[in-house]
């Protein structure tokens, strides 16, 4: 097969995508159809935009109707998608929650910290070093008021917290995942902070953060901010609006749990669950997004916001990710591959696709150029900033994008991509042929697949080697 240039391939993938959405939408929602983006040039905001990053949780890429689940129904992030750009090729910075974060808050493979090398963090000794730059710290220094509400996941107190890492204010759980009324945590203690005091709320976590987000963002703001939204939505336990009893039944296993092992299984909730009850976890999220993005409206600050929207990793056990193969943990498309939306009014236009590669660490290196916060030289970014490329009509750039996680190794160049699976094979998949990775091109071409797997180990080099 002959090799295809990044935006050709695009094409050819974007049509397929694009035409999936179109068959699941209703005739209004398809009218007018998306459009290739196009960099609105020649525009320039009078102040710098504030920025509103809104993360779900084990979100799939499928899971949202712009993307084509045929079964769940998410009109405001539907039309947030109108009102902006749609990603098509986006990816995690990782396969799991707290390496995730690490990259999209550092801007750095998590592997260039100790903390990220969990996967994810489990304990108190692990987590994000207060003395590493962040997204939030760095914006702060250039004049933004920061806070963070939701999920951290990356360490807890007393040495970890957004609060020692650049974000003024903090309302959330630092763990990765609690129940949604006892608010019981992966440590089997009560996980919901307002700064570093505990918080008391048992009504629905997705309530909870959706009230604070909407009143901050409804506030009478002095200067540009950074609100980093974490929700725990669709992530298990399957729980939604209503479901008390169910979450009583798993804070009771919590609180008798002698051992991490027994909390965590708890928490897994390996007895619930269903089709049904996610579509009904993810529409929970789709209707708090909404109710923010209509207190921005409100707030007369829409215009000049960046809301950028997406997962945190793939999707696992009930999403829908089709035709990806894989979930949450792997570095097959289905654990890396997520839903990205991009809406800046002021800046971008509406009904726009794009199918550039990305991942986390280039919207740090984004946020960062369009606020006006410059890098730490000591601390070197990984990811590219996609200003140019959204704002002034430049082209894409042209870089591979990696991934290492214990199990799994990634590399993408183009439409090709390298992978590693756990049991040491190496895999060469032409993505633009191929999305479901199912047809194994290495033998065909064993030089590309040996210069891919190359190019992986050279990044790999200067990372930090596992423990243990």
């Amino acid at each position: 097969m002959p090799d295809l240039s990044r935006r050709s391939f695009g094409g050819l993938l974007g049509g397929g995508a694009v035409s999936a959405v179109a068959g699941a939408a209703s005739p209004a929602d398809a009218a007018p159809a998306e459009r290739p983006f196009r960099a609105r040039t020649g525009a320039a905001a009078k102040t710098r935009p504030n920025f509103l990053v809104i993360l779900g949780d084990d979100l799939g890429w499928a899971d949202l109707s712009c993307y084509g689940a045929p079964h769940i129904k998410t009109p405001h992030l539907d039309r947030l998608a109108r009102q902006g750009v749609r990603f098509t090729d986006a990816y995690s910075g990782s396969a799991t929650c707290s390496p995730t974060r690490f990259s999209l808050y550092t801007g750095r493979y998590p592997g260039r910290t100790a903390g990220g090398l969990a996967e994810p963090v489990a304990n108190r000794s692990q987590g994000l070093d207060p003395d590493h730059p962040t997204v939030a710290s760095l914006l702060k220094e250039a004049g933004y008021a920061t806070a963070l509400i939701g999920k951290w996941h990356c360490g807890w107190l007393p040495d970890h917290s957004p609060t020692k890492s650049g974000w003024d204010e903090f309302f959330g759980n630092f763990g990765g995942v609690l129940e949604y009324f006892s608010k019981l945590g992966q440590l089997g203690t009560y996980d919901l902070y307002e700064g570093d005091a505990e918080y008391r709320d048992l009504r629905y976590y997705t309530t909870v953060l959706t009230e604070r987000a909407v009143e901050y963002v409804g506030r009478d703001h002095r200067r540009p901010w950074l609100l980093n939204l974490n929700f725990t939505t669709p992530h298990w336990p399957w729980l939604a609006e209503g479901d008390e009893e169910t979450g009583a039944v798993i804070a009771a296993r919590i609180r008798a749990a002698r051992t991490p092992a027994e909390v965590t299984r708890a928490l897994n909730h390996y007895d619930g669950g269903s089709v049904a009850k996610y579509a009904e976890m993810v529409r929970s999220l789709d209707a708090a997004v909404g109710e923010v993005l209509a207190a921005l409206r409100r707030s007369g600050q829409e215009e000049n916001t960046l809301v950028l929207f997406a997962s945190d990793n793939g999707g696992e056990r009930w999403s829908y990710q089709w035709p990806l193969s894989g979930e949450k943990s792997l570095l097959r498309e289905g654990g890396i591959r997520v839903p990205a939306i991009l809406r800046w009014p002021a800046r971008v236009d509406g009904r726009q696709v794009s199918h550039e590669p990305n991942f986390s660490p280039d919207w740090t290196a984004t946020l960062l150029e369009l606020g006006g916060a410059r890098p730490d030289p000591s601390y070197p970014l990984d990811g590219t900033s996609l200003a140019g490329y959204l704002l002034r009509g430049e082209e894409p750039p042209e870089r591979d994008l990696f991934w290492r996680v214990r199990a799994n190794r990634a590399l993408r160049r183009g439409h090709w991509k390298y992978y590693q699976d756990a049991d040491g094979t190496d895999h060469l998949f032409d993505l633009a042929a191929d999305l479901r990775e199912q047809a194994d091109l290495g033998p065909d071409r064993p030089e590309l697949l040996a210069e891919l797997k190359a190019a992986w180990e050279r990044i790999a080099s200067g990372l930090l080697p596992y423990p243990g």
